[in-house]
């Protein structure tokens, strides 16, 4: 049993969210059957995985006290994004210090997406050109009543989002009878793989989890994993995980993070050619690639977590254009 009340949550989400099946996806990778944790649609600020991960960080700001949230992340940044719609929701001052890192240029990138939506959700945003421009525009925003969140949400506290989210995937699983499978989980900013990861080891799940990385490098995304995973376990006073039931690659990030490759684009394609279901081109399109190889490999169910990220896709909306 895994409890999670002694920690002070707001109400984001519209949970739980659909385990839809895909079986004509499944029927043109020669796989098992697969299923779609579609936790891109989960309701407020157009839905994605941060807000499981915010109703946790959020609880505890307003806990303290606070009338401000100041997060971080690049120009298309989702969590941003969600950041802004919850501040919105919860009365709160939102303050998104972006940074133009993606090597992405022009004004679908920079003015539309999920930026749009920062400013429509009432955000005072603020982009920076590199690191000293990041930190002068902290220093002007911060103040008593200010609450800091990590870059994705992503520490301790918001990985028991997924700690919860994994309880919520293993009972629909239990209830169609499925007691093996693998779970795809993007690996970002590392809380939603690593609570997925801690979530299913302290269930005692049978099944693995599979977490193909969109940023860092395996040896980076395994120690981010385990950190993380490590810290939600100390918040919930239980031992540190082993995690002896995930594996991380890295090998379908291309060029680097947020860089649209070939693949991302035909898994794309095939996911909406065959369910309908749209993939993003930062975090699910390339954790797609490498699910649709490892898929036909299995002898077990497979689950894939979709994270959202539906308006960054507009950001990309020339590349899509060039492609479709």
């Amino acid at each position: 049993m895994i409890d999670l009340s002694a920690f002070p949550r707001v109400a984001l989400g519209s949970w739980p969210t659909p385990l839809d099946d895909a079986p004509r996806l499944a029927t043109a990778l020669g796989s098992p059957p697969v299923l779609i944790k579609r936790d891109d649609v989960n309701g407020l600020g157009a839905g994605g995985n941060k807000l499981r991960k915010l109703e946790f960080l959020l609880g505890q700001a307003i806990e303290q006290g606070a009338d401000t949230i100041i997060t971080f992340g690049a120009l298309q940044t989702n969590h941003g994004r969600q950041t802004a719609a919850a501040c919105a929701k919860l009365g709160l001052r939102c303050e998104l210090v972006l940074t133009a890192k993606v090597p992405m240029k022009g004004d679908a990138y920079e003015r539309s997406g999920n930026i749009v939506l920062d400013h429509m959700f009432g955000a005072n945003v603020h982009i920076c050109a590199d690191a000293e421009e990041t930190a002068q525009a902290y220093e002007r925003v911060n103040h008593d009543k200010a609450v800091t969140l990590p870059v994705g949400g992503s520490n301790g506290l918001g990985t028991l989002g997924y700690v919860a989210a994994a309880v919520e995937l293993v009972g629909q699983l239990n209830d169609r009878g499925i007691d093996n499978a693998c779970i795809v989980v993007p690996l970002g900013s590392g809380a939603t793989a690593a609570g997925i990861a801690l979530g299913t080891e302290l269930l005692g799940w049978s099944g693995t989890v599979h977490a193909p990385s969109v940023s860092h490098s395996k040896a980076d995304a395994e120690q981010e994993l385990h950190t993380l995973a490590g810290d939600a376990a100390a918040l919930l006073n239980v031992p540190a995980p082993k995690l002896a039931h995930v594996t991380i690659t890295d090998d379908t990030i291309g060029p680097g993070y947020g860089v649209p490759t070939e693949d991302m684009w035909s898994v794309l394609k095939l996911f909406g050619e065959t369910e309908g279901v749209v993939l993003d081109p930062v975090y699910t399109g390339k954790a797609a690639v490498a699910f649709r190889r490892l898929a036909p490999t299995l002898d077990v169910p497979v689950v894939f977590l979709h994270t959202g990220g539906l308006p960054g896709f507009y950001g990309y909306a020339p590349e899509a254009v060039a492609q479709f």
